[in-house]
């Protein structure tokens, strides 16, 4: 509870909006009966058992681990470490003599924990694999000796070239006929306990491999899952030996120390990283023990070896593999169900369904559920000394009748849960129980023989806590039983976390939900990715790259980080973080909408409009106004269809790309006019209404993503009384899409920016008009369109005239050139006879693959098919014109100025020096102006040719005669060179 507060704020601030006042809490009482609950179901069904096996363990933390803890991000770490091939010398006899001779046989193990080699008591052989002895001298002591190892691993350990001269091949035997081989103790500090004359031998394994090492696993079956089954399988007793009370122990205790029994590493640690800071010793255990090795002719090969290990997610130190006396929950038996289950679940990505966590279920292990620490859920099992019986507590009001008996039996003194009514779930009769260690732990039952039962002592996985959270955060089943069977608040309909959680939560609340109630817990999972720097490097405070998210509100705004975080990548993918995306963002999507709202209440106050009004009827707004309210209503659907499905990254980036391309590059620019006009007609009024019903609907659209930005315009918008969260969520309506209206527009936005693209590289300004533009028309649909665009597009990119030809006239000639890039990976070898009928396609040809998206050519080699992306289309340039195409749109601008155009690209000019002199000067947009003008005649001169044209687009109620008045408000400019004086006032 130490950081509640700051947790608490950053929700807040960051607009992650969570029931800070009734949170769950894993530790209440009702919680805990609620888990203890779902593992009463799982006893019941036979799916929770006791067994003595090989885990996971970690020393320093004093508690085994389940599988999935041990696959939690960063639990693998590669490390350096101490490795060494033991040489093991057979024990002489008749098998040893009728392989190998009279020499005195060494095998060959290697191992990268030298500290388990005390305990070794097999060596185990691949039975189908072929071995070989090798004569050569020891390369510490020197001494002759015979080794053998792997066949397939001899390079490993012996230079080819020196065959014959360092050392012989000269036998070759089958790991079978090498089983049953007697070998002596490596290190003989003990012998186990029971059954030391079975111990030290040759055995067979089914895992060995001839990967790495010697091909022969040196075994200690107390230190490894595998090594304990296959010594189990063959007799082979594990090295325990009896403590101080008698009891069979490892040679390593639970501290991760040796224990006396371990002759001079007594009371080491076999990992130097369990020591206190500052007392390791100069040598660790690994070392020390290969030293002795190398002296005592036991250690062929000593070295540093780099490999992956696993650490504990609580403590980060190394973790053991240690046979532990543990609490189990039989998930293998659910395995295929749980499989099953998993199909149905939408897994967004849904390689992590099928991957990550796939693979997960196909190679699900038994759940370690057990812990041995103090602080925590206690199991509720209790059991007879002898084993025989035990029960399973599923509730308070079972544990106080249990409790009951065993008052009557003389177990218990008193019942502790005496003041506890069943039946009453208020929050003060709970309060009067606590089940946490110590008191459970002095709660006696009674079996049905009449013996004491004594609770177990380990406590519950913290990960099953969090599995349980669907159904213990509502006290289920003794509490809102409706809620999770009736299926209102269970399954989820879906749950959103770190793609590393795979294993831990995903799986705990899937397993859980599977095994008890034969269902998913969610049907939907998005699977977070990491956030990087912009490098791509993940953070840390280390190498000075991680973010403070308080710093990082408070710079750039909750709303601009999550919109830059979500719609820059899909949350499963990894982010990387760049600032300057943010502010991009601010400034392009945020900045945009800011200004596109200011013009909406500029106007809206000057003519105070009332978004109450009787609504303009649809078909008698403007063209501009439908296709607006048309794409609108196509985004809004487009923006459902992702957020079903889960995408939101696809969701909001159609409606930054709406704001910023069409509602202000577009409608707003194209509509100025109508905003500027003196009386409130239904022209007007249907211009306030669309722009009104955009914003509006782009404030609800964006507020799932941006909270504090969408309140504040719709609340601008609508009143201070209204919120965008209490509004319902957008709905496209089909009625308002114009497909046809949509794709005409298209094209209109795609020819003006080709036009305007064509005058920033010819440097040619927009306010100098141009004579025409070409056009190739492909079809009667787009000779329609051109129709319906001409007066719009050719306002827009400032050109007089709008020429349609046919596309065989000759004026556009194309060539293709194979983009040899796109289609190496295609056509492979076949390149040479498809690149040369690329280049050979003719002009027609092109406007068929243009028109149709693909063409088919038959080649000497067979038929291709030809898509876009297989060519790069160049058309020829054409003499005083310049040509540009983009996504099948062709056309060529007629750069060929006369002096009529000239002169009215001056007037042009004088408008721009004469609004920006009205913005200077202080005036209102509508106020009206007496203008004086002076300077060049050839300046003066366009502007009188066009002068109704200025008037009008700078409200000119007058132009003065002679010098201007004192009070006039004048600036010194050019025209294109031409020096002018502009001087005005209020008229």
């Amino acid at each position: 509870m130490r950081y509640t507060d700051v947790w608490n704020r950053l929700t807040e601030q960051m607009g992650y909006w969570v029931d800070q006042e009734n949170p769950y809490v894993t530790y209440t009482t009702k919680y805990m009966e609620s888990v203890w609950w779902l593992l009463g179901q799982l006893h019941g069904k036979g799916l929770l058992y006791k067994g003595y096996t090989i885990q996971p363990y970690s020393p320093k933390a004093g508690t085994g681990l389940s599988s999935h803890e041990l696959n939690q991000p960063g639990c693998y770490r590669d490390v350096t470490d101490t490795s060494v091939t033991a040489q093991f010398a057979l024990v002489a006899g008749d098998q040893s003599r009728a392989l190998f001779g009279d020499r005195a046989v060494h095998i060959l193990a290697w191992t990268t924990t030298p500290w388990t080699l005390p305990s070794n008591t097999a060596l185990t052989v691949g039975p189908n694999i072929e071995y070989s002895l090798i004569a050569t001298t020891n390369p510490y002591t020197g001494l002759e000796v015979n080794v053998v190892l792997a066949s397939a691993l001899v390079a490993n350990y012996f230079k080819a070239e020196e065959e014959g001269g360092t050392w012989t091949r000269v036998a070759a035997v089958k790991g079978a006929d090498m089983v049953g081989l007697s070998y002596e103790q490596l290190l003989p500090y003990a012998l186990p306990y029971q059954d030391a004359d079975r111990a030290f031998r040759v055995i067979p394994g089914d895992f060995v491999t001839t990967e790495d090492g010697t091909g022969i696993v040196h075994t200690a079956p107390t230190f490894g899952a595998d090594d304990a089954r296959v010594a189990a399988a063959a007799g082979v007793p594990p090295m325990l030996v009896l403590d101080a009370e008698g009891n069979p122990v490892p040679l390593v205790d639970l501290q991760g120390r040796f224990v006396a029994q371990a002759g001079p590493l007594a009371g080491k640690y076999v990992k130097n990283t369990y020591y206190d800071a500052g007392q390791e010793p100069k040598l660790s255990v690994d070392e020390e023990i290969a030293i002795q090795l190398k002296t005592d002719n036991k250690a062929f090969k000593v070295q540093k070896y780099v490999h992956s290990y696993p650490h504990c997610w609580r403590t980060d130190k190394p973790v053991l593999y240690y046979p532990l006396d543990s609490w189990f929950i039989r998930s293998t038996a659910a395995k295929q169900r749980l499989q099953e289950l998993n199909t149905t679940i939408n897994w967004k990505p849904a390689s992590t369904g099928t991957g990550r966590f796939g693979n997960w279920l196909e190679n699900l292990n038994d759940w370690n559920l057990s812990r041995s620490r103090y602080w925590g859920i206690p199991l509720p099992i209790w059991r007879s000394e002898d084993g025989r019986e035990e029960v399973c507590i599923s509730s308070l009001e079972q544990l106080r009748a249990e409790l009951e008996r065993s008052v009557a039996a003389g177990h218990m003194a008193t019942n502790p849960l005496a003041g506890f009514t069943p039946g009453d779930m208020s929050d003060a009769n709970y309060a009067g129980v606590d089940l946490h260690r110590p008191f459970v732990d002095d709660w006696v039952l009674t079996g049905a023989s009449g013996q004491p039962l004594y609770r177990e002592k380990d406590l519950i996985d913290v990960w099953f806590d969090s599995g349980a959270m669907p159904y213990a955060q509502v006290h289920y089943p003794f509490e809102n039983k409706e809620a999770i069977d009736g299926r209102t608040a269970f399954p989820a309909d879906f749950i959103a976390e770190g793609v590393d959680q795979t294993r831990g939560w995903f799986f705990t609340l899937h397993a859980i939900a599977g095994m008890v109630f034969d269902s998913v817990a969610y049907k939907t999972v998005v699977s977070n990715g990491l956030v990087l720097d912009k490098n791509g490097q993940k953070m840390s405070k280390r190498l000075g790259n991680s973010i403070d998210p308080f710093e990082a509100m408070a710079q750039y705004g909750s709303d601009a980080l999550r919109w830059y975080m979500l719609t820059n990548a899909q949350p499963w993918d990894n982010l990387k973080f760049d600032p300057d995306g943010v502010t991009e963002v601010q400034r392009k999507f945020f900045g945009t909408l800011h200004n596109t709202y200011g013009f909406f209440a500029l106007y809206a106050n000057v003519d105070g409009f009332d978004p109450k009004a009787p609504q303009v009827p649809l078909a008698d707004r403007a063209e501009l106004d439908r296709w607006i309210l048309s794409r609108l209503h196509s985004v809004v659907a487009e923006v459902n269809e992702a957020m079903d499905a889960y995408e939101p990254t696809r969701a909001f980036r159609p409606v930054a790309d709406f704001v910023v391309d069409e509602l202000s590059n577009w409608y707003v620019r194209l509509s100025r006019r109508r905003f500027w006009k003196g009386a409130m007609g239904d022209d007007k009024l249907a211009a306030f209404q669309t722009l009104h019903e955009c914003l509006d609907t782009v404030a609800r659209l964006m507020a799932p993503l941006a909270p504090f930005y969408a309140e504040q315009l719709y609340r601008d918008l609508n009143g201070p009384a209204n919120s965008v969260h209490w509004s319902r969520f957008p709905e496209a309506n089909a009625a308002r899409i114009d497909a046809d209206l949509e794709r005409r527009m298209d094209l209109a936005q795609r020819m003006t920016s080709l036009v305007l693209s064509v005058r920033k590289k010819e440097k040619v300004r927009v306010r100098q008009p141009l004579p025409r533009i070409v056009v190739p028309v492909l079809n009667p649909t787009q000779h329609r369109d051109l129709d319906a665009i001409e007066e719009l597009l050719l306002g827009e990119v400032n050109v007089k005239h709008l020429e349609r030809v046919e596309p065989n006239s000759g004026l556009f000639v194309q060539r293709a050139k194979p983009d040899f890039k796109a289609l190496g990976p295609k056509v492979g070898p076949r390149m040479k006879s498809v690149s040369t009928a690329l280049a050979a396609l003719t002009d027609t040809q092109l406007r068929d693959l243009e028109r149709d998206g693909q063409l088919t050519l038959q080649l000497a080699d067979g038929p291709y098919t030809v898509d876009p992306g297989d060519v790069l289309v160049v058309t020829d340039d054409i003499p005083g014109m310049a040509v540009a195409s983009e996504r099948g749109t062709l056309l060529a601008v007629d750069l060929q100025l006369s002096a009529e155009l000239l002169e009215e690209g001056l007037a042009r000019e004088a408008v721009n020096r004469i609004q920006n002199l009205r913005k200077d000067s202080g005036l209102e947009i509508t106020d009206r102006i007496q203008l004086w003008i002076s300077g060049a005649s050839e300046a003066l001169k366009a502007v009188a040719a066009h002068r109704d044209y200025v008037a009008a687009e700078t409200l000119v109620a007058a132009w003065g005669e002679g010098s201007a008045p004192g009070d006039a408000h004048r600036v010194d400019t050019d025209l294109e060179g031409l020096s002018v004086t502009l001087s005005l006032k209020k008229a």
